[in-house]
């Protein structure tokens, strides 16, 4: 499959997409006071909403690298197309 230089920069912008908002949340999630068992910020067990939201994050982040990989081969294969 081959997809247009339109589809290449769409999935290019959503990886860039994805490394834009993912680590702001991590941070916010990492200030959440239910992050940890104490109540207090980086005191105490992590619990379960921490992980669950880190894991999240890491699967998220991980998708958005592949889905830029992913555009970037496209765009540069649509680029050699054209100058054939």
């Amino acid at each position: 499959m081959v997809l247009s230089r339109r589809w290449a920069v769409f999935l290019v912008g959503v990886g860039i997409w994805t490394w834009v908002i993912w680590p702001r949340f991590a941070v916010a999630i990492w200030q959440d006071p239910r992050s940890w068992a104490s109540g207090t910020v980086a005191d105490g067990a992590p619990t379960s909403f921490l992980w669950v939201h880190a894991l999240l994050i890491g699967a998220s982040l991980a998708i958005g690298t592949a889905v830029g990989v992913l555009g970037i081969r496209a765009w540069l294969v649509a680029r050699r197309r054209q100058a054939s």
